[in-house]
Formats: structure tokens, C-alpha cells, sequence
């Protein structure tokens, strides 16, 4: 079962209440957020993504994939999000109000892999703690979909594998990084934050349909040829393949992904997630080592 934890400010816009948050505190926004209750939150970055994740399953059994809520309201403005959750008629069930505290050890204690939120400081302790996670960025998007496919893009260094290569490329530049990889091709990367989700994407994949598949995981990455073998080697070691792997060489990766047709792309570097969201991708920012914001050339 892949279970994702989802924050309320990526699955719904809550942000028409955060100003009355900011400047007059808690008390005011539970009673703004009572005031409008009836009135269903427009849906948020993560919502397509959840709303795609949860027709896998087989109708009214969660068997595939399980959506957690896990919410920094407290439980009274969180009834507005749960009137939401049943205007969209999203099958979420298990959700938990902080009302402010910290929510990984919930994501954690829920059995997810993967905790999608909009606060960072959130992201970076569940980062810490061995659970992968991501800022969603918020790009405006039509929730009609085209299909029901679902492409899920990740970058390597730093999100999928360790930032072991990352560390030597900006320690040594590249062309002693490109050297060093090529010596080290069948020696296997360590795992990175995402090594435990893309297994658990990976478990999925095996049991879905083979021909035209509706779950698709592409390595999206900034290496190019010759430091593309080490990469493909831990693949092999892992047992996990993709559907599609792109080299970009350093290159823009926002036209690669929208050519993929990307529902979601996971990066650590400040550059990819912009180069992503001008192309209309939804992004998570992974803010993990000493790549986060640094401009990768490989």
C-alpha cells in the first residue's frame, strides 16, 4: 500500500484565511474559517495528484493507495477542510488538526512514504527524520484532466540517491566529478531521501496493468553521458527500473518534464523547481543537503 500524507494547504487554497492568521491570531481565523464552513476550499497544488492516486483503487476498497490528511489547524477550522475533503468527494478518511505543532511523527506513526506539505520547516524535520517530503510549490492549474495517467518525475542526486556525488562535483567541478563517477560506474550510490518512496512506487507499479500502465516514474536528472552509467548500475542493484530515464546534461529540465507530461516532479535544486513551474509542472522542493538552492551542471 502506498500511503501519501498530504497538509491541507497542498490539497486545498487556504490561503483567503492566512492574513486573518497573521494579524489577529488563532481566535479569529477559527471563527473566519466557521463563518465559512459551507463554502468548499478551492482545490490546492497536490489535489489533481491525490484525486489521480485515488482512482487506482478498486471502488470503495483502498487496496492501492491511501491519502492522509495531516493538518496544522486545529480540529474547529479543520471542519472546513473536511466539508471540503466531502464536496470533492475525495476518499480520505484518516486525517489529523496539530493546531500548529509539528506533524512527521503523524506521518511517520500513519505508515506513509511520502509527506507532501507547504511548510518547510515541516519538510526538513521530516526530512531528518527518514521520511521523504516536499514543499509543494503553487502553480495556478486546470483540474480537468487530460487523462488518468499518472507520471510521477524525480531527480537523482540529493532526492533519489545520496548527495555523495553532489558534495564532489561542487567540492572538485565537473570535470573531476565526470572522471570520478566514470571510476566509480558499478560502485552504487547510497540511498537518498526518496530511496524508501520509490520503492514503495515501485511495489505499486507491479501491480498494476503492464500494457499501458496508469502509474509512470521517470529519473529526471541533471548528469549527462558518461556519468549516467554509476546511476544505472544502483538501479540494477536496487532491483527498481524506471519507465523512462532523461539526462539532461545540465540542461533546462521544465520542457523535458512537460514533454514526460509530468503530474509531479521531485528536485532539491532551487533552479529545476523554477525551470519546472515556468513550464506549468507541479513541483516539490526537496530541501534536503547542501544542494538545496545550489546550480548543478553535470
Amino acid at each position: 500500500m502506498l500511503t501519501i500524507a498530504v497538509s491541507s494547504r497542498s490539497l486545498f487554497h487556504v490561503e483567503d484565511g492566512h492574513q486573518i492568521f497573521e494579524t489577529e491570531g488563532q481566535d479569529a481565523f477559527n471563527q473566519y474559517m466557521r463563518e465559512k464552513e459551507a463554502l468548499p476550499l478551492r482545490p490546492g497544488p497536490a489535489f489533481s495528484l491525490v484525486k489521480k492516486l485515488l482512482a487506482l483503487n478498486c471502488p470503495g476498497v483502498r487496496d492501492k493507495v491511501e491519502v492522509v490528511l495531516l493538518s496544522r489547524n486545529s480540529p474547529d477550522a479543520g471542519m472546513r477542510v473536511m466539508n471540503s475533503i466531502a464536496h470533492y468527494q475525495l476518499d480520505i478518511e484518516r486525517a489529523v488538526f496539530s493546531q500548529g505543532s509539528d506533524r512527521f511523527r503523524y506521518a511517520k506513526a500513519l505508515g506513509a512514504q511520502l509527506f507532501l506539505s507547504a511548510n518547510a520547516s515541516d519538510v526538513r524535520a521530516a526530512i531528518e527524520h527518514g521520511l521523504a517530503a516536499a514543499t509543494m510549490v503553487p502553480i495556478e492549474q486546470s483540474h480537468e484532466f487530460d487523462d488518468m495517467t499518472i507520471r510521477i518525475a524525480l531527480d537523482g542526486d540529493s532526492v533519489v540517491f545520496s548527495s555523495e556525488a553532489d558534495e564532489y562535483y561542487r567540492q572538485e567541478g565537473l570535470a573531476a566529478f565526470r572522471l570520478s563517477e566514470s571510476a566509480k560506474a558499478h560502485i552504487p550510490l547510497g540511498d537518498g531521501p526518496f530511496r524508501a518512496f520509490l520503492q514503495a512506487l515501485y511495489d505499486l507499479q507491479k501491480q498494476l496493468p503492464v500494457d499501458n500502465p496508469p502509474l509512470k516514474v521517470a529519473l529526471v536528472t541533471a548528469r549527462g553521458l558518461p556519468s549516467h552509467a554509476r546511476v544505472i548500475y544502483t538501479l540494477r542493484s536496487w532491483g527498481i527500473r524506471f519507465h523512462e530515464a532523461i539526462f539532461a546534461g545540465g540542461h533546462d529540465k521544465g520542457p523535458l518534464l512537460q514533454a514526460f507530461g509530468a503530474d509531479l516532479f521531485f528536485d532539491d535544486t532551487q533552479k529545476n523547481i523554477d525551470s519546472a513551474t515556468s513550464c506549468g509542472i507541479m513541483t516539490g522542493h526537496v530541501l534536503y543537503g547542501a544542494g538545496e538552492g545550489i546550480t548543478a551542471v553535470r
